[in-house]
C-alpha cells in the first residue's frame, strides 16, 4: 500500500481533515474508542482521519490517517497550557480558540500543525518542525503578551507495515 501512496494527496487530505475537526469550532465529537477520550473524525472517499486525545489543560493525543482502511500515517502530540495557567478556564479557552485559528492555516508543505508563525491580537504562535510528511518532529508554542503560555511537542510520519 505504502509504495503507491500519493504524498501530495495525503497532505491535501490532512489539511482538509484538520480544518473539519479540531480547527472547526462546530466539529462534532464521536463516540470514543477509549473511555474519557475525545475523538473527532473526518472521511473523504478512500481517506479516513481520527484525532483522539484526553485532558484539557494538558492534553496528549494521536492522529491517524487510513487509506482504503489501512493505517498509513500517524502523529502523536503532547503538551498544553503552562502549569501556571491550569485552572484559568477562560484564558485556556481563549488560547485554544486562538490555536484553532492557527491550525486552520495549516499548509501543504507542513500539514502537521500550524504555519511557522501566526499573530493575532496579543497572541503569537511559533512552530519549529524538522523533516517532512514521511518522518517529522516539532514544537509549537503560543505566547500571550510576549510570555509563553502553551507548548506542545509532536512527532509522526508514515506507517510502514510488513
Amino acid at each position: 500500500m505504502i509504495d503507491n501512496l500519493n504524498l501530495k494527496e495525503l497532505a491535501e487530505f490532512l489539511i482538509e481533515a484538520k480544518k473539519e475537526t479540531y480547527a472547526n469550532t462546530n466539529a462534532k465529537e464521536i463516540k470514543p474508542q477509549r473511555p474519557d477520550f475525545k475523538e473527532l473524525e473526518y472521511k473523504l472517499g478512500k481517506w479516513y482521519y481520527r484525532d483522539s486525545y484526553c485532558g484539557f489543560y494538558f492534553a496528549p493525543g494521536q492522529e491517524i490517517v487510513r487509506c482504503d482502511n489501512v493505517p498509513v500515517w500517524a502523529m502523536a502530540y503532547s503538551g498544553g497550557m503552562y502549569k501556571k495557567y491550569h485552572g484559568d478556564l477562560n484564558f485556556a479557552k481563549d488560547t485554544f480558540n486562538f490555536l484553532k485559528i492557527v491550525l486552520s492555516k495549516v499548509n501543504v508543505n507542513q500539514p502537521y500543525r500550524g504555519p511557522k508563525t501566526y499573530k493575532k491580537g496579543k497572541f503569537n504562535y511559533v512552530n519549529v518542525v524538522k523533516g517532512d510528511i514521511t518522518d517529522f518532529s516539532g514544537t509549537e508554542k503560543i505566547y500571550f503578551n510576549g510570555k509563553i503560555v502553551f507548548k506542545q511537542n509532536y512527532v509522526g510520519g508514515l506507517i510502514i507495515n510488513k
